[in-house]
């Protein structure tokens, strides 16, 4: 049985071969690439919604670069001390899968059976993803709209995507686990200062959210050296600096062969609470 139910008529769907499909015969293909489609038509706001061709191709070699490797490691750690043996995981907004199939094989490496899947809205990063990580079930989806059954994740990881709290809430299981990275204050600090005359610190912040409790901040700081122009113009087209820089700024980014900068996330760690109680106070 497949984590997804029917985007259609909310039923369980089943994986065969080439497709999924529900009791009520709704039939979702599988592309040859891995995945399928779960996201409705009307629900589209585009014809090829979430991150190009290109950009997705950018996010995989810079992040096959290895230079996130901390933030994936300690998701991964994470994963394994907030779950039992065979957890149910999905991972929203997870573009090309780094990350994905990190936790999947940690978890795996564990002695765990967990049941994995990753959502994204790219069918392009969803390509990616089916390849580097081909034990999860992907889908093109929304977050606002998780083709995923009440109460049936025990893991959700949400890693610099769209926050779709009502959804988390209706999707996790009472004690589930939810992982929200955010950039640090630094995040890319060296990089800002190339691209702006004056730069600023990301905001650094922790929000309640109604039906979860605050379990941790775990911080993810360190230093990266970007040594061919090629990974700095990855970086560069996989965030959203891509879309705001002024032309001046992409020009001076463009003419460097090296830049090392730092790197720094935020992973706010929440319980989803048992009722509907508002979030609690930071515990740890």
């Amino acid at each position: 049985m497949s984590l997804f139910i029917c985007p259609v008529c909310g039923a369980p769907l089943t994986r065969e071969e080439k497709r999924y499909v529900c009791p009520s015969r709704h039939s979702f293909d599988i592309a040859a690439a891995g995945y399928t489609h779960l996201l409705l038509a009307n629900r589209m706001h585009s014809k090829t919604p979430g991150d190009d061709k290109g950009m997705a191709a950018a996010r995989n070699r810079f992040l096959s670069g290895g230079y996130y490797l901390p933030l994936r490691t300690a998701l991964e750690e994470l994963a394994l001390s907030l779950t039992g043996d065979a957890p149910r995981v999905l991972d929203s907004g997870c573009g090309e899968g780094f990350y994905t199939a990190g936790i999947e094989q940690a978890l795996r490496a564990a002695g765990k059976a967990p049941a994995v899947a990753g959502i994204d809205i790219s069918k392009f990063s969803l390509r990616w993803a089916a390849k580097r990580a081909p034990q999860v079930e992907f889908a093109v989806a929304s977050a606002y709209h998780l083709p995923v059954a009440d109460s049936s994740i025990d893991l959700l990881v949400n890693c610099f995507s769209p926050l779709g709290l009502e959804e988390f809430r209706r999707v996790l299981a009472p004690g589930g686990a939810l992982l929200y990275v955010v950039p640090g204050p630094r995040h890319l600090w060296q990089l800002k200062e190339v691209l702006y005359d004056r730069p600023y610190p990301n905001e650094e912040k922790e929000t309640p959210y109604e039906g979860f409790s605050y379990q941790q901040i775990r911080r993810v700081r360190g230093q990266i050296t970007l040594d061919s122009p090629q990974a700095i113009r990855d970086i560069f087209q996989m965030t959203p600096y891509y879309w705001k820089t002024p032309k001046a700024g992409a020009e001076r980014l463009a003419q460097l062969d090296r830049l090392e900068t730092e790197i720094a996330f935020d992973i706010h760690v929440f319980r989803r609470d048992s009722g509907d109680t508002r979030a609690q106070q930071r515990t740890t």
